[in-house]
């Protein structure tokens, strides 16, 4: 068992690769570290910042590049400094993360917050290393990556639930667990989408006394109620439902991608010391707030990053444990141009997940 010199993926070659334009062809991975691994990639979830870093949603992005951060598969070489040994063949997962600073003296990486860390943060893809190479990752058929950044994945999930979960599943996973989610807890989750449908699931996992789905149209209500969501607000089709559902919420994750937003009404929901949590990423601003709509009832706007590796691990016993299942779209990766598309347009039900059919078949996973 071993990696090639050379791997192949859907590299884009510009804004337009956003469209269905992405081409299947060799590219050169970063030169192997003794603290890497390569990692033979089964399956890859799609994830709507692929989209947004395809078409240089953010900011210009550098181009050729291959996405993909919700990557499951198998270990096909180790560098000679990993710790904790991994062995070879054992299946793993890497997510949004390829690298941070990793020192001692960092508060961040020290303490299981290397999303947060201030000296150097490594996307799997679009990321710059120090020495100026840029990361790649998912849409291909092997990853190289630091180790640090490679979690276990438990025997009781399959490979492709647990893809959608290593961006997607602990975006929303974290902060719910560090906003108290759980028995007693009413909370709301603002879109039912890729993101916003695990908010839902793991919400209803972690025991609140009541989860509530939130979206523009009645479109996915019964999908939502499926997933375990007791109540659903239709915000563009429910007349008057933020004063309906005044203060009956103790925390709102808002997963949407679009700053067009209804955020005031959103904060009438919360209920005194209620915490709103954004973790989609809009390509533009968030809209105003009045100060009195924080100050009158002690509410506060928060933010969230990805999950550190040791509380993705965390997540995925959780979801073992509990039996969460994402909703999930297989696709064979050679789909992948046309699985982009159907994300954009909103299509997937609610994760597209990218398959290495060859990969899949010789590991039986």
């Amino acid at each position: 068992m071993a990696s090639p010199t050379t791997f192949h993926g859907w590299l884009g070659h510009s804004a337009t690769s956003a469209k269905g334009n992405l081409t299947w062809e060799p590219f050169t991975p970063k030169p192997f570290a003794d603290t890497d691994v390569d990692v033979k990639i089964s399956h890859c979830g799609i994830c709507g910042t692929d989209i947004h870093i395809l078409r240089s949603g953010f900011g210009p992005t550098h181009y050729p590049i291959c996405v993909g951060h919700e990557v499951v598969g198998h270990i096909v070489r180790i560098g000679s400094a990993v710790s904790p040994a991994f062995r070879l063949g054992e299946r793993v997962g890497v997510g949004a993360q390829a690298l941070s600073c990793l020192r001692k003296d960092c508060e961040e990486c020290g303490s299981g917050m290397e999303p947060y860390c201030p000296n150097l943060f490594v996307g799997t893809y679009a990321g710059k290393y120090p020495d100026s190479r840029w990361s790649d990752g998912g849409y291909a058929d092997y990853i190289r990556v630091s180790a640090r950044f490679v979690v276990r994945i438990p025997e009781a999930l399959k490979s492709w639930d647990a893809a959608p979960m290593m961006c997607a599943g602990i975006t929303v996973f974290s902060p719910l667990k560090k906003n108290g989610a759980g028995p007693g807890k009413k909370v709301g989750i603002v879109g039912v989408g890729g993101l916003g449908h695990f908010g839902v699931l793991f919400a209803k996992a972690m025991g609140c006394e009541k989860v509530i789905a939130i979206s523009r149209r009645w479109d996915k209500r019964e999908d939502a109620k499926a997933m375990g969501a007791d109540a659903y607000i239709a915000t563009s089709e429910d007349e008057r439902w933020e004063d309906r559902h005044s203060r009956s919420l103790d925390l709102i994750v808002s997963t949407v991608s679009s700053p067009d937003m209804p955020l005031a009404g959103y904060l009438k929901l919360l209920r005194t010391n209620g915490q709103f949590i954004q973790v989609g990423a809009p390509e533009d601003k968030l809209p105003g707030v009045s100060a009195h709509a924080l100050i009158a009832k002690g509410c506060k706007i928060g933010g969230s990053q990805i999950g550190g590796p040791k509380e993705i691990e965390e997540m995925l016993r959780f979801a073992a444990e509990k039996d969460v299942k994402p909703w999930v779209q297989q696709r064979p990766m050679k789909q992948a141009n046309q699985s982009v598309v159907d994300m954009e347009n909103g299509k997937a039900r609610y994760r597209y997940v990218l398959v290495n059919d060859d990969h899949e078949d010789h590991f039986k996973v």
